[in-house]
C-alpha cells in the first residue's frame, strides 16, 4: 500500500499524526490492553521514526501485556519485541526515507513502544536494511525465533559437531524449536524432537525431524549424572529437568545450546559431561547480541539457511492481538503469528 516515499508523506497526514496501536494500562495491577490512537513522535537525534508493515508475536510480548515483573518497567506501554518496515523519517547517517528495515531485541518493546503499534521510534543502533532477498512478512515470520534458533544451531554448526549421531531439539513446536529442527535439517543434520503435542507430529516431520519423541516417553527415565550418549548436540528451548537430561545424553564434543526457561529457571547437572566428554553449555541471548551478529544471522536466514515457512505462520490483525496472547500465555500458539499492520 506504501511503497513510495510520498506515500509515506501522505500517510503521516492521513492519520494526522496519530497512529494506531495495541497499548496496555495498568489499572491498579489488572493490566489490559486494548487499541487507541497515540500520537507519532517527534523525531530525535540519532533515532529513525519506522512505519511498521508487520511485526510478530513472541512469548516476551505475551508477558510484558501481562504485566509480569522485569519485562516492562512502567506502563502504560506498547509490545512488540519485532519489527519490520519502511523509514518515514530519520536523524542518522545510515538510514534514509523509504529505507526497508527490520529491528528485533534489545528494549524494543520493553523501553521503547514496539511492534504493536503502527509506528516505532527507535536509536539507529538497534536497526538493520532489510537483506534484499527478504520481504517485510518472511522477516517477521522468523522474527527473534527465526533468530534465536540461528544463533543457537550456529553455535553447533561452528563448532564443527559430527553428524554421525543425531541432534535433539526439545520444545520442538515451539517458534524457536520448530525453526532450529528446519534448519538443523536443512544443514544435513539428523533431527530428534522432543515435544508434548502429539497433534503437530506432521508439522514437524515437514520440518525435517526424522523421529519424533514424547516429552513424557523422553521424562520417564530418571536423571542420570551421565547417560549413554545419543547426541552429537541439542537446542534446548525449555530448560529444567529436560535441560539435565540432555546434557547427561550428548556425545563427546558436543555443544547444547540453551535459550528457553518455560520449564523450569534452574536444573540439576553433574560436572561429569563436561569433565569426561568435554561438551559445551552455550547460552543464548539473541535479543542483546551484537548488531554486527544480528545482520550476519539474518543474512544466512535469507540466503544459504532460508526456510518457507508459509505454512508453520499465522496472519493476524492488530485487532486480534488480543486473542492470540491468551492462547500463547496458555501454551496453545503453534509455530509463528505475524501480524499485518495497515491495508
Amino acid at each position: 500500500m506504501y511503497g513510495c516515499s510520498w506515500c509515506w508523506k501522505i500517510f503521516i497526514r492521513k492519520i494526522n499524526m496519530k497512529y494506531k496501536a495495541y497499548i496496555v494500562e495498568d489499572n491498579n495491577g489488572a493490566f489490559n490492553g486494548s487499541i487507541k490512537e497515540l500520537e507519532v513522535p517527534k523525531l530525535e537525534e540519532g533515532k529513525v521514526l519506522i512505519k511498521v508493515i508487520n511485526s510478530s508475536l513472541n512469548y516476551k510480548d505475551a508477558l510484558a501485556a501481562t504485566g509480569a515483573k522485569g519485562v516492562v518497567k512502567s506502563y502504560p506501554f506498547v509490545p512488540g519485541i519485532d519489527i519490520a518496515g519502511k523509514v518515514i523519517g530519520s536523524s542518522s547517517s545510515h538510514f534514509t526515507e523509504g529505507d526497508d528495515v527490520i529491528a528485533t531485541g534489545y528494549k524494543i518493546g520493553m523501553s521503547e513502544f514496539g511492534g504493536f503499534g503502527e509506528i516505532v521510534h527507535l536509536p539507529e543502533n538497534w536497526i538493520l536494511k532489510l537483506p534484499k532477498n527478504l520481504s517485510h512478512f518472511d522477516a517477521m515470520s522468523y522474527g527473534t525465533a527465526g533468530l534465536t534458533a540461528a544463533a543457537c544451531v550456529k553455535k553447533i554448526f561452528d563448532a564443527n559437531v559430527k553428524k554421525d549421531l543425531p541432534v535433539i531439539v526439545s520444545g520442538a513446536t515451539g517458534g524457536v524449536g520448530s525453526i532450529s529442527v528446519g534448519l538443523l535439517s536443512k544443514l544435513g543434520y539428523e533431527v530428534h524432537a522432543v515435544t508434548g503435542k502429539s497433534s503437530e507430529i506432521e508439522i514437524l516431520k515437514m520440518m525435517g525431524a526424522t523421529e519424533i519423541i514424547s516429552r513424557d516417553d523422553y521424562m520417564s527415565e530418571p536423571i542420570k549424572p551421565l547417560d549413554k550418549a545419543l547426541y552429537s548436540a541439542a537446542v534446548d528451548t525449555v530448560g529444567g529437568d529436560i535441560l539435565a537430561k540432555i546434557i547427561s545424553m550428548v556425545s563427546n564434543h558436543g555443544v547444547v545450546s540453551c535459550c528457553g526457561n518455560v520449564g523450569g529457571a534452574t536444573f540439576s547437572s553433574s560436572v561429569f559431561p563436561f569433565i569426561l566428554r568435554g561438551i559445551q553449555l552455550s547460552g543464548i541471548d539473541s535479543a542483546e547480541s551484537s548488531i554486527d551478529l544480528k545482520s550476519e544471522l539474518w543474512n544466512l536466514l535469507s540466503d544459504e539457511w532460508s526456510l518457507d515457512l508459509v505454512n508453520q505462520t499465522k496472519t493476524i490483525k492488530i485487532d486480534d492481538v488480543g486473542s492470540e496472547i491468551n492462547k500463547i500465555l496458555k501454551g496453545d500458539q503453534i509455530g509463528r503469528v505475524v501480524i499485518q499492520h495497515g491495508e
